[in-house]
């Protein structure tokens, strides 16, 4: 199997087969890309999951192949050519054609044409010998089920309409019309549908099936599913049979072809155009699934790579009228301090009183960034903050400083807040209390709590409820394992949800960790993950380079070197005069390395050398003998370099921080030409949705995103971008703003 997925993927089929080896011993893909760079040739996590993929489908289409060999095998039909093009069938689209004509089926027409004899009736009409009266021949087959020739001609043609309807080359056309010519139309169901204008593009619409994107084949499936919308196909139906007589009709003229072009006809209006149809939405429907999976994905981790709000107090505030706004304070590693629930809002109205209640924890617990979650009341809770704030910088009194706040996407918080985590966490916490916690929190680590959620419901996708749910799950579990694998772990302070997505560490054996911490004290070293039970070797090779252990004896434990490499980073240092524990250990190996010829590039302080965790190599055979001098791979050595110039490093610190605010706008203030700074809060085929400090996310459309053409908006922007934007639309009533990002 590893050269049909070279050529597909472009690899080399060395590097392929190496990764398959891998993973089929049980290796996870982080560990694969991380740390068997010299068996894989350095394929990133992408390309070994895209290898994965392909190797899981190639299996399954041989399973397939052999399980359908077998069945049309056991029926005494399988011919040579038949096995030929069985074992030539490069897609399970393909072998189901192959096997249509032999699946068993229900009660059809054609079965029961059967039954009662007629396949000789129709297999002679079909053959189409010119001197044929399929007339008289229908005589012959008259009986008690059978009272007429009509009957008898009827039940011929269902038999040849079945069998032209099952033939593979006839669906192969049919397809390829339909992609070639077909339209996908829409129209709104009724005059009361759609009262809303939620479909309201699509009260006429009319697209090349060939050329309809993902978000629009999402939106009117969703539009058809709740009566908005009908939605339809217009295929060229009269040239498609048109096609199909051309193939099946040989003696044109003929009596018996006139039989076979009017069981054509009926098989195409009744069988094949119904089965095509809902066949060809299907693909549709997989392909815009996995589009929005992927934009889902994409901006799911972006938003977990968002950088933390490291040694602030924080305080949380989950809005709301009627039942108040709930209050947490948490210190700088998460602690819960205080609660509170204030009522400053409709229909209590307890400003003044809510105010102090604020300004009190502010001061207790030195609070000095405040985060709002942006659902219901949002933004009349921002204005208090706002109010709060001014109050705090004309006071002579002001003990705290940088004091700001944010607005912080509270999508999940209401899930974590009743589930079992969340109960074990705070057992004594209201449920929405542990929503304004969560929303402090995110703030100073957006990671190590939002693995806490499903990822599904942390809302940073696009019909996200209508794609097939078992595939997204798997999706977005890969990308929260892949990120948090990527920044790395504290293994003394982690949570066992963030624990359980390390390479290796299933979730019972992370709440072993946790037990076993909790039980014994803080780890002292790596080695000590050794005594946790259920962790065996196997696990601990996976996961021990992605757990960092900060206060080790054992400086390395903080790196992500791995421990099998500990010996070689050693004798590197041991090379260049060197200590693991010097102070200044980066700055003198970055030296040593350039006096040797060991060229770090100038650009690997880049986000895209960052990402990559690479450096440019300049001096190629420098790096080659010294990594064979250290018993090592050159892809290895340049890792360990670029961890122990890098020591302890949490890659999200290299992006942009978020924006803090001390004032609040309304859509009242905004004009067109004001120049706004701006987060980027998702992402989707269209454009990107940008929060902007007033109520409404504003829009950037694709088309303004830059001066060149964009096709895709995330080459340009990802979630949790800063970004510079221009209003260049303001709709009051609507509450609509659209924004540009070209200046």
């Amino acid at each position: 199997m590893p050269e049909p997925i070279a050529v597909e993927l472009k690899l080399p089929v060395p590097q392929v087969t190496a990764t398959i080896r891998l993973l089929d011993d049980g290796n996870t893909i982080p560990f694969i890309a991380r740390y068997r760079k010299e068996m894989t040739g350095g394929l990133d996590e992408v390309q070994i999951r895209d290898i994965q993929a392909r190797l899981d489908y190639l299996r399954k289409l041989a399973e397939r192949r052999e399980a359908v060999r077998a069945e049309i095998d056991s029926q005494g039909a399988l011919t040579e050519e038949l096995a030929a093009q069985l074992a030539a069938a490069t897609t399970l689209q393909a072998v189901e054609d192959l096997y249509r004509p032999y699946k068993p089926r229900r009660h059809t027409r054609a079965a029961l044409a059967r039954e009662r004899g007629l396949e000789p009736l129709a297999q002679a009409i079909l053959a189409q010998d010119p001197g044929l009266d399929p007339e008289a021949l229908a005589t012959q087959f008259l009986n008690d089920q059978i009272p007429n020739t009509e009957s008898a001609l009827s039940g011929a043609r269902d038999i040849i309409a079945e069998q032209v309807s099952d033939d593979p080359a006839v669906r192969q056309i049919t397809r390829q019309r339909f992609a070639a010519d077909g339209l996908v139309v829409s129209q709104r169901a009724n005059e009361e549908a759609d009262s809303e204008g939620r479909y309201r593009v699509y009260h006429d619409f009319r697209a090349p099936l060939r050329a309809i994107q993902p978000h629009q084949w999402l939106a009117l499936q969703r539009g058809s599913e709740d009566g908005s919308l009908k939605v339809r196909m217009e295929t060229p139906d009269g040239r498609i049979i048109a096609d199909i007589v051309r193939g099946w009709i040989k003696t044109r003229g003929s009596q018996a072809a006139e039989q076979v072009r009017l069981a054509i006809e009926d098989g195409y209006a009744r069988l094949l155009r119904p089965s095509v149809e809902r066949e060809v939405g299907g693909q549709l429907s997989e392909y815009a699934d996995d589009h929005a999976i992927h934009v889902f994905a994409t901006n799911l981790r972006n938003l977990l790579l968002q950088p933390p709000l490291r040694e602030r107090a924080a305080m949380g505030i989950d809005p709301g009228f009627r039942t108040g706004c709930k209050v947490a304070t948490v210190d700088p590693t998460g602690k819960l301090l205080h609660t509170a629930t204030i009522y400053p809002h409709e229909p209590r109205n307890e400003r003044e009183k809510s105010l102090k209640v604020l300004a009190g924890l502010v001061e207790q617990d030195r609070i000095n960034v405040i985060a709002i979650g942006n659902g219901a009341a949002s933004r009349e809770t921002e204005a208090l903050v706002a109010e709060l704030i001014q109050t705090f910088r004309v006071s002579e009194t002001l003990k705290v400083s940088r004091f700001a706040y944010v607005m912080v996407s509270e999508a999940g918080a209401s899930v974590y807040s009743a589930s079992d985590l969340a109960r074990a966490e705070f057992p004594d916490l209201d449920v929405s209390m542990r929503g304004a916690v969560s929303i402090a929190r995110r703030l100073q680590d957006p990671l190590a709590e939002l693995v806490k959620i499903d990822p599904k419901s942390i809302g940073v996708g696009l019909y996200q409820h209508d794609v097939d749910q078992k595939k997204l799950a798997a999706t977005l579990d890969a990308v929260v394992e892949s990120v948090v694998n990527y920044v790395g772990v504290d293994v003394n302070t982690a949570s066992a949800a963030l624990l359980g997505y390390v390479a290796g560490i299933s979730k019972r054996v992370a709440a072993a960790i946790v037990a076993q911490r909790d039980e014994s004290g803080s780890f002292q070293s790596r080695a000590g993950l050794k005594q946790v039970k259920g962790l065996g070797p196997k696990a601990f090779e996976q996961a021990a380079g992605f757990l960092r252990v900060p206060g080790s004896k054992h400086p390395l434990d903080n790196t992500t070197i791995h421990p099998e490499s500990y010996d070689a980073a050693r004798a590197l240092l041991d090379l260049a005069g060197l200590n693991v524990r010097m102070k200044d250990l980066p700055d003198r190996l970055r030296t040593w390395c350039e006096t040797n010829g060991l060229s770090l590039g100038d650009g690997h302080n880049s986000e895209s050398a960052i990402r990559n965790s690479q450096f440019a190599i300049h001096n190629s055979d420098v790096w080659a003998t010294t990594a064979s001098l250290l018993g090592v791979g050159v892809l290895t050595l340049r890792d360990i370099v670029d961890a122990l110039i890098r020591p302890g490093r949490d890659p999200r610190e290299d992006l942009p921080p978020v924006v803090l605010r001390q004032d609040v706008l309304s859509i009242d203030d905004l004009r067109e030409g004001m120049a706004l700074k701006g987060t980027v809060r998702n992402v989707v085929d269209f454009g990107a949705f940008v929060d902007i400090g007033v109520k409404q996310d504003g829009l950037v459309h694709v088309s303004k995103m830059a001066k060149r053409y964009v096709r895709n908006p995330h080459e340009v922007v990802g979630v949790g971008d800063i970004v510079d934007v221009t209003v260049i639309s303001v709709d009051r009533e609507r509450g609509r703003i659209g924004l540009s990002m070209v200046g």
